[in-house]
């Protein structure tokens, strides 16, 4: 780890240590890393239940202990006075360990020891923060063994779909009589919905259990595949004609519409088929796929729980995207976006604290271009790089503009995971500042909780220049990736933003609110301050403030704005909260 590295995870370890016990417990409970907190002379005060689940050793045999329960008798004396040492020099450790189980097992670990300090720079206690490498590789060795198949649902993958329909219509084709096959695209209705609101084991019980329902509509010789997140192909062999293809539609939609029982509820879900046909629509697993695919879209256009086989119209979809490419390079070429800013108000005080730009782009032939359409297809393309230099750009032209305004607010700018990986990111980013004048300080860079879990040293390399820039940092959509203490405490974060479909469900579901208090309380233990975005109800926000939320962002408050409007409506805020703080 390199010096800014050192620092950001001891300096906010140093803070976690000072809280007692039971609070540390309550944060680091859910955490996946082993966990191990000693006072200063080495005797164990506190580990995790990954701890207990990696070692075997439950929490009262290791209490007042030393970390030597642990050792596997491998590593000679001078391995570890090196470590020890190497921890009272610079204050960490970290490297691949030999331990022991209490079953006796001897197992690899990740582990990193980090020395915690007062403010008098005495050491007070130690933290170990270890990953069991033995089951990593496990995992990877199972990963390679079932290479074509889908882990959860034990259906083929995309890739053995491929390889298979390749071999099918080989075969197929030295055939002399014809023969029909039927490809089938299935896209689960609402299943954001139903992860959202039931949670992500629900939707991979839901996931199993569809491809059950599914096979049991097979012959031997079709093929199922789970194609992505809650998408499923199928190809039914051999059929007669076009009316027997149909009736096995009916027959996936109907078997998948059945209740099926989720810890004693009745849960309803239901999917939208697209149905293209060998040879007719094409004679290329690609060929057939797409058409599928495109009839699986047309379907759940015109009603959910229904199917359409593919037709020739289909094809002005492809004539769009052609469109939408050559529109949006012109666009980013003369700069044709529009920023509107949504404010972020203080719980506390009631204040405007910041606000965050969101692009939009109405263009002569398509319309108004919704973000969800053209951010994804600016990232497939990469278009989002030149894309987000002009974003930063108009972000600097509204500073200013603010400015002659009188009204000083920082904004913050999302930033794409791919702009972020490029090896040019910072020194574009200043260059924007150099031409327009402008300080750092004036801006809040977002980035996903996926982004920053990617690519750890250089990641944090690049955010502690960011800050050494005067940028402020902050983790959007929080909750939805895999959230790693090891990263919360390694970043220079100073704000984490609670995803919306949390925030959504804290007045009606508890889970969903245990969550939010659970990520609130261990946010401001490290320091940072927290955003609910997505905020559309009083009662969430009288949720949120009696959670000690610290910034709220949504519809309750306002929409995204102009910046014409968006100074009004500061202005109008002043006035009617003027006095009552």
């Amino acid at each position: 780890m390199n010096g800014a590295n050192d620092w950001n995870s001891q300096g906010k370890l140093n803070s976690i240590s000072k809280y007692p016990t039971a609070l540390i417990t309550k944060i680091f409970e859910n955490v996946s890393e082993g966990i191990m907190i000693t006072d200063k002379d080495k005797k164990i005060e506190m580990v995790n239940p990954a701890f207990e689940f990696v070692t075997g050793y439950k929490r009262e045999e290791v209490i007042g202990k030393t970390p030597a329960v642990l050792q596997s008798g491998v590593h000679e004396l001078n391995f570890y006075l090196e470590m020890w040492q190497k921890i009272r020099q610079d204050g960490i450790w970290q490297g691949e360990i030999w331990n022991r189980r209490k079953t006796g097992d001897v197992y690899p670990e990740w582990l990193t020891i980090i020395g915690v300090t007062n403010d008098k720079g005495e050491v007070t206690n130690y933290c170990g923060i270890f990953t069991d490498l033995s089951e990593r590789k496990i995992v990877e060795n199972e990963l390679e063994k079932r290479l074509l198949t889908d882990s959860l649902t034990e259906v083929s993958n995309r890739f053995a779909y491929i390889e298979r329909m390749d071999g099918l219509l080989e075969s197929t084709s030295t055939i002399s009589h014809s023969v029909q096959h039927a490809v089938y695209f299935l896209d689960l209705d609402r299943f954001k919905q139903i992860n959202d609101t039931l949670g992500h084991a629900v939707g991979d019980t839901i996931l199993v259990e569809v491809a059950k329902r599914i096979k049991t509509l097979l012959k031997n010789k079709d093929i199922i595949a789970r194609y992505g997140g809650d998408e499923f192909i199928i190809t039914l062999t051999n059929v007669k004609n076009v009316k027997e293809a149909a009736k096995f539609a009916e027959q996936i939609i109907g078997i998948i519409e059945k209740p099926l029982d989720i810890n004693g509820q009745n849960v309803f879900i239901s999917t939208s088929v697209g149905v293209s046909m060998y040879p007719v629509d094409g004679e290329t697993t690609e060929q057939l796929i797409h058409c599928a695919d495109k009839a699986m879209t047309y379907s759940k256009k015109n009603g959910l729980n229904g199917y359409s086989f593919y037709f020739k119209e289909l094809q002005t979809d492809s004539q769009r995207v052609l469109l939408l490419d050559s529109e949006l390079r012109k666009a980013i070429k003369n700069r044709e976006f529009d920023l509107h800013f949504q404010p972020k108000i203080s719980v506390e005080n009631e204040q405007i604290q910041g606000i965050e730009a969101l692009v939009r782009w109405n263009n002569e032939q398509l319309g108004f271009v919704s973000p969800a359409e053209f951010i994804p297809y600016a990232e497939e393309t990469g278009l989002i790089i030149p894309l987000s230099e002009v974003i930063i750009e108009k972000a600097c032209e509204a500073v200013i503009e603010m400015q002659q305004h009188g009204r000083k607010l920082p904004i913050a700018i999302n930033i794409s995971s791919i702009h972020f990986k490029q090896q040019n990111f910072l020194e574009s980013i200043q260059a924007i500042l150099e031409r327009y004048n402008m300080s750092a300080n004036n801006f809040e860079i977002e980035v996903t909780e996926r982004t920053v879990m990617n690519s750890a040293n250089e990641t944090i390399s690049k955010l502690v220049r960011l800050k050494k820039m005067g940028f402020k940092i902050s983790i959007d959509d929080f909750g939805t990736g895999y959230s790693s203490l090891s990263y919360l405490v390694r970043f220079p974060l100073d704000c984490l933003k609670i995803d919306r479909s949390f925030i959504q469900h804290i007045a009606s579901l508890d889970e969903k609110q245990a969550v939010v208090d659970a990520i609130i309380q261990m946010s401001h233990r490290l320091k940072m301050k927290v955003v609910a975005e997505g905020v559309e109800q009083a009662q969430q926000v009288d949720i949120l403030r009696k959670m000690n939320c610290d910034i709220i962002q949504g519809y309750y408050y306002s929409k995204p704005l102009p910046l014409n409007e968006l100074i009004e409506f500061m202005e109008y805020w002043e006035i009617e909260h003027q006095g009552r703080n």
